[in-house]
């Protein structure tokens, strides 16, 4: 019987170690073949690293995890045991590092797995299996554009980077979808891997308008780039850990060059000024004509053009494959039909009454998000009358007690909880169970609840009676009607 048994990590780099492979070794009482196998000393490797024996807990940690996986398997092969039921890297990382948010790891980001013939996203009718080389189930990608007044942030001629947002072919998106890859640390990962460059970039055009740039690049990646499935760790051939996080920062930056909001709308005499209004038309037209047979996102607030979101879906994956315009996926511009102001940077807020161009006085919008917070109901609405409420599985009922809600703010928008779970749109449906992993992100549109920018809501039929109806995001059903928040 051996003292240490040999655990295959896989083929690392020989200026790593003078062996073929890496081993993790550790104390057991099961029984090996004795072959293939090397002493190496004191010296192990975790990742192509070397490791001393008495590292402390992070070895011990891998250890733990991979004598559990080993002694599960004990009846089997040997080979077989190390082929399907030792741990992927990214399981024994996630139970080593114990959901850490400072990971750093040097070099060059690795290559991508290999993709022939890919799909393009939102677009296949049967289930695609490889979801290294197909975005899914956040198909279509959106690079999203800020301009901030005030205060004013990036440059006073040029829209700043939002993010890359990943949604799922209907307006609706999930979130924050894996905690253990939530790095706080994005300017030293992005130096570790030497894109210097990108870091440069962001720095003058990824800005926060409170000035934590940091922060708010950390919201990105934890909030959306968790989310892309082209981006998780086992789809690099030899993934180091966080390169995945430099693949969305430099696809996000290269795509914000495509893209230069500022100079578009400028060809097409829409400028920043603190008199004239312009027409959503106009804005779109201008927008269309660098981007023909697709339409984007407008986004305002308080009538105030703030936001432009462009839509892509994607052939292949998020690192190499090819962005194709889309058409909004669902997602509703939050823009008035005229009298939108287009204001400068630095600039006076616009007088009291102005002209604009294409159309008459502007219309008001309400605050993006009021009224849902806290705890309360959901009604239903139709015509303006009251029609029963949404309880706690997401269903209509008109009889009975109203679930209560939970509304949790989101930097664009919240969530919602009842006493089941998340609430989310599963299958177009609005379902609200523990099977949720991660709510929806839901907004406000005049007082209603929306997905996706759509407050239109619907049901194969009304419900009466003791009847529960499933609730639809949209209004492609029989009956319509609006979800209202009454707090509690």
């Amino acid at each position: 019987m051996f003292d240490y048994y040999r655990l295959l990590l896989g083929p690392v780099a020989a200026r790593n170690v003078l062996l073929e492979n890496a081993y993790l070794l550790f104390d057991d009482d099961l029984q090996f073949p004795t072959q293939n196998y090397v002493p190496m000393g004191h010296v192990h490797c975790i990742f192509g690293m070397p490791v001393m024996l008495d590292s402390g807990e992070l070895l011990d940690s891998f250890v733990a995890a991979a004598k559990a996986q080993v002694q599960s398997s004990v009846a089997a092969p040997v080979a077989e045991a190390v082929s399907t039921a030792m741990p992927s890297l990214r399981t024994l990382g996630k139970i080593a590092l114990g959901g850490a948010q400072m990971v750093l790891a040097q070099g060059a980001v690795n290559p991508f797995q290999s993709c022939s013939n890919p799909q393009l996203s939102c677009h296949n009718t049967t289930v695609v299996e490889n979801l290294c080389c197909f975005n899914a189930p956040g198909g279509q990608l959106l690079q999203t554009q800020f301009w901030d007044t005030h205060p004013v942030t990036g440059p006073v001629d040029s829209w700043t980077l939002h993010g890359l947002w990943p949604d799922r072919c209907d307006g609706t998106y999930d979130a924050n979808c894996d905690s253990s890859r939530s790095y706080s640390n994005i300017s030293a990962i992005l130096k570790s891997f030497g894109a210097d460059d990108t870091l440069s970039f962001m720095q003058t055009y990824w800005k926060d308008y409170k000035g934590q740039d940091e922060s708010f690049w950390y919201h990105e990646w934890a909030k959306h780039g968790t989310c892309i499935s082209t981006l998780e760790p086992e789809c690099y051939t030899e993934h180091k850990p966080t390169e995945e996080v430099v693949d969305y920062f430099n696809r996000a930056v290269s795509l914000f060059k495509t893209l230069p909001s500022y100079e578009w709308l400028a060809a097409a005499g829409i400028t920043p000024s603190s008199s004239q209004t312009y027409t959503f038309q106009a804005i779109q037209d201008a927008l269309a004509a660098k981007r023909p047979g697709v339409e984007v996102t407008l986004g305002c607030k308080s009538g105030e053009l703030n936001e432009i979101w462009y839509h892509y879906d994607v052939r292949g994956s998020l690192q190499t494959g090819e962005f194709v315009p889309a058409n909004p996926d669902g997602t509703k511009s939050t823009c008035p039909k005229t009298g939108i102001k287009y204001l400068p940077k630095g600039g006076s807020q616009p007088p009291a009454t102005s002209t604009t161009v294409g159309g008459p006085a502007p219309t008001s919008t309400s605050a993006p998000g009021a009224p849902f917070s806290g705890r309360g109901f959901l009604n239903v609405e139709i015509g303006g009358a009251k029609k029963g409420c949404i309880i706690s599985k997401g269903t209509w009922y008109t009889t009975g007690t109203c679930a209560t809600f939970t509304a949790t703010e989101l930097d664009d928008g919240f969530t919602l909880k009842s006493s089941k779970g998340n609430c989310g749109i599963v299958g177009g449906a609005l379902t609200c169970d523990a099977s949720v992993s991660s709510g929806t992100g839901f907004t406000a549109v005049d007082g209603s609840l929306a997905a996706g920018g759509n407050a239109v809501w619907s049901a194969d039929k009304a419900a009466s009676g003791s009847t529960q109806v499933p609730v639809y995001a949209g209004g492609d059903h029989a009956q319509q009607f609006a979800l209202t928040w009454q707090s509690a």
